[in-house]
């Protein structure tokens, strides 16, 4: 039976993060079923990436007739996908690994007690072990959804066949994400989401500005009520019945519902975790509750499911295993949804900081009023910024616009650092930005 100081049950970001220069001296290794490096790199971020900048690409070259949609391009659009997406070929991230003296083990992980594993048939003792196993994808409950041939973000992201008509379930990151590629390029898109509006966990500022954007791309965006049913067709489409509407035919129904931590069938019993237990819950040491040896990173905390996440618990893993006392801290890990124009925010929503029982001011500047916004033909978007009254800083911040996916990182570091308002009040904004639409709106806390 082979020994590790540290065993690593998944081999994503968070895995990559965790063996960088952060534990060296120590014995590691890495469990991974299917890809080293996760989804991120090969089936979700950069592919979609990817594809959103061929999409807007595409706007640019068709210009004002949309009818110059050529099928082509999307193909042309997958090919160069793929190359970024290492043609979903794990080797390099394998080898980088390796390379750093960690032990790589590509098969299924399973605990047997604690500190003990068996994966291929081996035994392998942990001194401490870390799960990273990611998420699965959350599926709603449709009547008929079993009886259907639906598609999932991946195959989205992996194929190289453009659909005639798409539905998609959910109006998440992922689904306003599909919807605007799948539209650019000429495919009749309907985005149903279940809440009253897109994104519907941020500031209402944020699933109103991305509505608009979606609607001005031709996806028909339906809110508020949920799909009772799907079914399929002899003809291999999907039809799909939504509450108070006409029947719908699609080619493809895409589900892009969420996700949900992978943590059924890992043999965490042993550690004293119930068999229904939604997700392995950590402390601010990324320590399961009530151990000492067992760690976890990533979708699997059901924390801030984002790959930089995964990234910053790795390093306070990796800090914790050398005998330091890391704490995490997730009151400023940006949450971007990387359309054209993006959308972005980081911190407490005006709702949570209520349920928190704090004090806020709130304010909001129209992204418009900037001169950069003038010069770049910009008629939309806006800044919100949500400050504790009583601390005099900044908790929350949410923009819609242009590089606002870059320009929250301005909000993070004021959240982090819990600057004083009037201390960033003072701040120079370089003219002509779009940071100055912070400044403008920082002005107006003082109201």
């Amino acid at each position: 039976m082979r020994r590790f100081d540290v065993v690593i049950l998944g081999g994503g970001s968070g895995a990559e993060a965790i063996c960088g220069p952060g534990v060296g001296g120590l014995s590691v290794a890495v469990i991974e079923e299917l890809r080293f490096g996760g989804e991120c790199p090969f089936l979700a971020c950069m592919p979609s990436k990817a594809m959103l900048h061929s999409a807007a690409r595409q706007v640019t070259l068709r210009g004002d007739d949309p009818s110059k949609q050529p099928r082509d391009a999307y193909r042309r659009a997958t090919e160069r996908r793929d190359r970024i997406a290492e043609h979903r070929d794990d080797s390099q991230h394998l080898l980088g690994l390796q390379e750093r003296g960690v032990e790589t083990i590509r098969g299924r992980g399973r605990v047997l007690e604690p500190g003990l594993l068996e994966v291929n048939g081996e035994r392998i003792e942990a001194g401490d072990l870390v799960i990273a196993t990611g998420s699965l994808p959350a599926l709603p409950p449709v009547r008929g959804l079993e009886q259907v041939d639906y598609w999932l973000s991946d195959r989205v992201l992996s194929t190289a066949d453009l659909p005639e008509s798409a539905v998609i379930l959910g109006g998440g990151p992922v689904g306003c994400e599909l919807a605007q590629v799948l539209s650019r390029f000429g495919c009749r898109t309907c985005l149903i989401e279940v809440a009253p509006r897109l994104l519907a966990a941020e500031q209402p500022e944020l699933g109103g500005a991305l509505n608009q954007v979606l609607s001005q791309d031709g996806v028909d965006v339906l809110q508020g009520r949920p799909v009772e049913s799907v079914e399929p067709l002899s003809s291999g489409r999907v039809l799909v019945r939504r509450e108070g509407d006409q029947p719908r035919e699609t080619q493809v129904l895409v589900v892009a519902t969420g996700r949900k931590p992978r943590i059924r069938d890992l043999g965490l019993e042993a550690y004293g975790l119930a068999s229904d237990s939604p997700r392995l819950e950590v402390d601010q040491n990324c320590r399961a509750l009530g151990q000492s040896h067992l760690f976890g990173v990533g979708d699997v905390t059901g924390v801030a499911p984002f790959t930089h996440t995964a990234n910053y618990q790795g390093k306070i893993v990796a800090a914790n295993l050398r005998g330091a006392d890391a704490i995490a801290d997730y009151r400023a890990i940006p949450r971007s949804i990387y359309t054209d124009p993006p959308v972005a925010a980081v911190g407490l929503t005006r709702s949570r900081a209520r349920e928190a029982n704090l004090t806020i001011s709130s304010a909001t500047f129209e992204m418009a009023q900037t001169a950069r916004a003038l010069a770049d033909g910009v008629t939309r978007g806006e800044v919100v910024l949500i400050a504790d009254t009583a601390e005099q800083v900044l908790i929350g911040a949410a923009m819609a616009g242009p590089a606002a996916d870059e320009a929250i990182g301005w909000a993070a570091l004021a959240i982090k650092a819990r600057l004083p308002l009037d201390l960033l009040r003072d701040t120079v904004a370089p003219f002509p930005t779009y940071s100055e639409a912070y400044l403008a709106a920082l002005e107006s806390l003082r109201d």
